[in-house]
């Protein structure tokens, strides 16, 4: 490796460690619903999301298959809305409720 394909501050960032401030403002709190919310949704494994999701598509696509076009386009509208809820939902497990 060459001189110039070295960082010169690397070594600096790796003695300076980053902390986030910590934001306490009544403003940016959560409410008490969704605080009820995230900590039922929490009990949920998060693979479950993503079988319930993969079962959607399969649905989807025997509806299709079967001729059930307007079916399949429905439960095929499904699987973003799972998916994402499933991030969230990894999200807020691994982060914890701000």
């Amino acid at each position: 490796m060459s001189e110039r394909d070295v960082n010169p501050a690397a070594d600096r960032v790796q003695e300076e460690y980053y902390q986030a401030a910590p934001v306490v403002r009544d403003e940016h709190s959560e409410a008490r619903l969704t605080r009820l919310i995230e900590q039922q949704t929490a009990r949920i494994p998060s693979h479950w999301f993503l079988t319930v999701a993969v079962t959607a598509m399969v649905a989807s696509l025997a509806f299709e298959l079967a001729g059930r076009s307007r079916y399949s386009r429905f439960v095929g509208m499904w699987v973003p809305t799972l998916l994402i809820t499933g991030v969230y939902n990894k999200l807020v497990k691994a982060l914890g409720p701000q």
